[in-house]
């Protein structure tokens, strides 16, 4: 493998939680490599550890100790406003809990990231419809968070995660709150998004959902294994 292939590289990784006299420690010098254009689910059991891991590579936390390179760039040099740039610029986040503003439109929650890259309003609506077209919401987007079902949240919220075309998509827990035909909904746009060569990272608990990944790990005892061997260790 190339350092070219390499979109997300840490190593090391670090991270402990202070709770007042008491020290946990949640990441313990964790490696992981994800290629560009691949698809790798983390599970792990409640408490392991796996949101903890995608707000570090997410760049929503920081890790105590360790090395983390996003596309070739050192995390670890960079103040808050650098780590905010290169968030914006690299990486699309889908959450369990859809995080839609409510009362505003679906197409506006779409927009709202370009409005950080100073793109003007018409093109962000422009782009907007594009992306709630690609993930079949065109029909709803003047429909705010309220009328919308759990499955239609969250396609809104791919499209919002898409929107800005980043380099790698982190996914949290996708399914967690759907029923079997919005979980299927949602699944065909990750499949899709994956064949046209996007690059995802994903966590969850639902080892079927994890199996539509390329490569499947598990966060265990604050690293992470291959799944064969993880679940040979069980």
């Amino acid at each position: 493998m190339s350092a070219d292939d390499v979109i997300l590289e840490a190593r090391g990784i670090e991270r402990t939680y202070r709770r007042g006299e008491f020290a946990v420690p949640v990441l313990r010098d964790l490696d992981l490599e994800v290629k560009r254009g691949e698809w790798v689910a983390c599970t792990g059991r409640s408490g392991s550890g796996k949101s903890t891991l995608l707000n570090v590579l997410g760049l929503l936390d920081s890790a105590d100790a360790g090395t983390y390179l996003l596309a070739g760039h050192d995390v670890s040099v960079l103040d808050d406003t650098g780590r905010a740039k290169l968030r914006n610029r690299l990486l699309g986040f889908v959450f369990q809990l859809h995080n839609l503003l409510p009362r505003t439109s679906a197409l506006e929650n779409v927009a709202t990231p370009l409005v950080y890259r100073g793109v003007g309003r018409a093109e962000r609506l422009r782009r907007a419809e594009a992306a709630l077209e690609a993930v079949g919401m065109a029909d709803r987007a003047d429909h705010d968070p309220g009328e919308l079902s759990g499955g239609q949240m969250q396609r809104v919220a791919i499209a919002r995660a898409l929107i800005g075309d980043p380099e790698v998509l982190l996914v949290d827990e996708p399914t967690g709150n759907l029923d079997l035909t919005a979980t299927r909904e949602v699944l065909d746009i990750l499949d899709r998004l994956h064949a046209e060569g996007r690059t995802i990272l994903m966590i969850t608990h639902e080892e079927d959902v994890a199996g539509h990944a390329d490569r499947r790990l598990v966060l265990r005892d604050g690293r992470l294994h291959d799944h064969d061997s993880a679940e040979a260790h069980v």
